[in-house]
């Protein structure tokens, strides 16, 4: 195998990605431009709690610009809302797409008082509107967002969203990040070759001995595991001993780590490395059905698994608000499931979902398109070369509307009902975990298993053309809401001849019926939690000798599923670690309201990956017939909206995940793996233009002085900035070297970290 020095070069493919098009098949892909542009200025105006003391707050809109349009629409997470001023009406389109209409919209008139009751007083040209909204403003996330004006003729335009910043007293959470970087001071000089994921065992060469290194040489071993590797440098030279298949992921990972930092003669310290992974599944999974991601941008993201060391990419590619692969004889799941926008019937594309534009010929952004046939297979070409293997993940028998609708619409358009997911007559009412009442297939019907049948035969044909092997589709299984078929003829008549007494196992029918269609081709099924839980015994055994792993996902002691991982492995069932509150990377940071995240589950950062230790995750590892096979983290698209934001929602959490899915046991302190992290690895992958995270700095105010520190101590780059007037701190706000003393006319303290090209956000704290 021949491999250049450059091979890492493929994470600077980064700056590349904008250039890149999205396949909208039959669209057009010119963009409507708008005559006249429309602002929609955002902020929080109130918060509180109601006569019976359940939170909301309040949303102020000023809409300014172009006015003369009936609809206003935009996307936001689906919460009970209303419009303050009885002449509006605010209407859900579906979960999470609300528009609004109102007469002082399309009769806007700044000369005609009766039509400027609400607007702005600072501006003659504007209309406000106000939505009291259930439930706690969390951060930025929840703010609403895709706003597009719908024209008369029903063409629709964007309108840019302004955003106020959040105001809140923050000094407590300043105070609580001061300790936290207090406490990653560490005395410990990191050795040139303590890197993450750390190696398992290091013997040093002779005492000052060097080696110039260039491209390191291959030699073909065949351990027994087959991710063992050993390195031997010395005498000017650098031979990795691994299997002929792990050549590129040895490499990538040695050349970003080590490489990367040869000396100004290209040399390093001459080292012998054993190194071996604890547990062979190290994983990722990316929602790209949520908010699209291109196939340049998946590329990226394989360079970064290969460079930590993992080896699965759980690629999550439908679900409820798309489809994102194409599918031949099938072409609705594209054409229609692929693409969003303001629509009243679905019968042509989906209603727009998170922050489109409501065009589904849009070809920036997030909301359209998806991977050919010919992008995917060499997508997973790509990743067996790097050492990854792509399991694919297709949602069912919940979580898949959009794969409902777009069936729903060939029988519509061309009268084929062979491949329909529900049925007429179906009085079924139910609410999924994120508010649909239609995204559930129906397993009483065979067209249900014929659709899943040619989905699993035409994926299976993808990964033979490609030279690689399949080693699982992933059936979701997940969050099926209490009464999904109650009223379903179809499943009522299933169940009396099945002798299905309850929705539970109407739910394991149509696992086990699937489970056999894959078992048939020798493609092990993977699945979420519900796939494993609360079933009997006989469905156990014939479920958990053909199932290739379970991810374990809602482990929260406070929704009653504190023991899931042990449930599923002393049920048998091969075990994924893929707790929420350690290792879903869409959640939150931290819980500074101008982090973008979930919250949910909490807040996770690189730290929470990192103390995700096995045993601690699933305390009866050692004890269950099933095997835990390792971790798995997960990045749900909700807030995602461009893939910058999904690098910087995995950078440096992947990090903290590679030393823990690489080494089960306690290898660095916290703070050691930070110092790690802040002079090593996040200079470098900056360098290579991935976006990266920086953490805050912390303030501490005592008395008239104000102290901050830095979230990397041991870093030279980092500079803190800081201001007592109340703005924002930039490039030319005095340098923090040492605590100063506040002035008397100072209300708040504000600060913000810059390093590695990129800023913190800003943190503050209240006299």
């Amino acid at each position: 195998m021949k491999l250049h020095a450059t091979t890492i070069a493929i994470l600077a493919a980064t700056a590349a990605i904008s250039a890149a098009t999205i396949n909208t098949n039959a669209y057009n892909t010119d963009s409507y431009a708008p005559q006249t542009l429309t602002t929609v200025h955002w902020s929080l105006s109130h918060e509180g709690t109601d006569s019976t003391s359940r939170p909301y707050y309040v949303q102020r809109l000023v809409v300014r610009g172009n006015l003369n349009f009936p609809r206003l629409c935009f996307n936001q997470f689906a919460r009970s809302m209303r419009l303050t001023d009885p002449r509006d009406t605010l209407i859900e389109l579906v979960p999470g797409y609300y528009a609004i209409a109102s007469p002082r919209l399309m009769t806007h008139n700044p000369d005609d008082p009766a039509t400027d009751v609400y607007a702005d007083p600072k501006d003659e040209d504007s209309v406000v509107f106000e939505i009291h909204t259930r439930g706690q403003f969390v951060n930025i996330s929840y703010a609403p967002d895709g706003f597009h004006r719908v024209n008369v003729d029903g063409t629709t335009d964007r309108a840019e969203r302004i955003l106020t910043p959040l105001q809140r007293d923050m000094t407590d959470y300043a105070a609580e990040v001061y300790r936290h970087n207090e406490a990653m001071v560490t005395d410990r000089t990191a050795g040139f070759y303590d890197v993450i994921p750390s190696y398992k065992k290091i013997v040093p060469g002779q005492p000052g001995a060097m080696s110039r290194v260039n491209i390191p040489g291959f030699v073909d071993i065949d351990p027994e595991n087959p991710d063992y590797y050993r390195i031997e440098v010395h005498g000017d030279s650098a031979v990795i001993f691994c299997r002929p298949d792990r050549q590129w992921a040895t490499y990538i990972s040695f050349y970003s780590k080590v490489l990367s930092r040869r000396d100004s003669l290209g040399r390093i310290p001459d080292v012998v490395i054993e190194d071996w992974p604890d547990m062979p599944w190290r994983g990722l999974m990316i929602d790209i059905a949520r908010n699209f991601q291109k196939p340049q941008t998946m590329k990226v993201i394989l360079a970064l698994m290969a460079s930590n060391r993992l080896n699965r990419l759980h690629f999550h590619i439908t679900d409820d608000e798309a489809w994102r692969l194409e599918i031949p004889g099938l072409p609705e799941l594209t054409d229609v499931g692929a693409h969003r926008g303001y629509t009243l019937d679905e019968r042509t594309y989906l209603r727009q979902f998170f922050a489109g534009d409501g065009n589904p010929r849009t070809d920036t952004g997030t909301s359209n398109g998806y991977f050919t046939r010919e992008d995917f297979i060499d997508l997973i070409r790509t990743a067996h070369n790097m050492g990854i293997e792509v399991v694919p993940e297709i949602e069912s028998p919940g979580h898949a509307r959009a794969a409902i609708r777009a069936m729903e619409a060939r029988r519509l358009n061309c009268g084929d009902d062979r491949f329909r997911l529900i049925e007429d007559g179906d009085t079924s009412h139910y609410t999924s975990a994120q508010a649909f009442h239609d995204n559930i297939m129906n397993p009483a019907l065979e067209s249900t298993y014929r659709f899943m049948e040619k989905v699993i035969d035409e994926i299976a044909s993808m990964y033979r053309d490609a030279g690689v092997p399949l080693i699982g589709i992933h059936i979701g299984g997940d969050e099926v809401p209490r009464g999904a078929w109650d009223g379903s003829t179809a499943v009522a008549r299933l169940k009396e001849r099945e002798h299905l007494q309850t929705q539970t196992r109407v739910h394991a029918y149509y696992v086990q019926r699937i489970a056999a269609m894959l078992a048939a081709r020798h493609i092990p099924m993977h699945g979420w939690q519900e796939v494993a839980l609360d079933h009997d015994e006989d469905y156990n055994k014939s479920i958990a000798p053909v199932a290739g792993g379970v991810n374990c996902w809602s482990t929260l002691s406070r929704q009653g599923n504190g023991n899931v991982t042990d449930r599923v492995l002393l049920a048998g069932f091969p075990t994924i670690l893929s707790n929420v509150n350690h290792l879903y990377f869409d959640l939150a940071y931290s819980r500074d309201p101008q982090e973008p995240g979930l919250a949910w589950g909490g807040y996770v950062d690189e730290f929470s990956a990192f103390n995700a230790y096995a045993h601690r995750l699933c305390p009866a590892m050692d004890k269950g017939q099933g095997k835990v096979l390792g971790l798995n983290a997960q990045v749900f698209g909700e807030t995602i909206r461009s893939a910058a934001q999904l690098k910087t929602y995995l950078m440096p959490k992947i990090l903290g995940l590679a030393e823990r899915a690489w080494n089960c046991d306690s290898t660095y302190s916290e703070a050691q793996f930070n110092a790690i992290v802040g002079t090593r690895d996040l200079p470098f992958y900056a360098s290579q233009s991935l976006n990266v995270h920086l953490r805050q700095p912390g303030i501490r105010l005592d008395g008239c002085m104000a102290h901050i520190n830095s979230p990397y101590p041991t870093s030279t780059e980092v500079v803190i900035r800081y201001t007592f007037d109340g703005t924002e701190p930039d490039q030319t706000s005095p340098i923090y070297t040492m605590p100063v003393t506040i002035p008397d006319n100072c209300r708040e303290v504000r600060a913000a970290a810059y390093a590695f090209g990129t800023r913190s956000l800003t943190i503050s704290a209240r006299r």
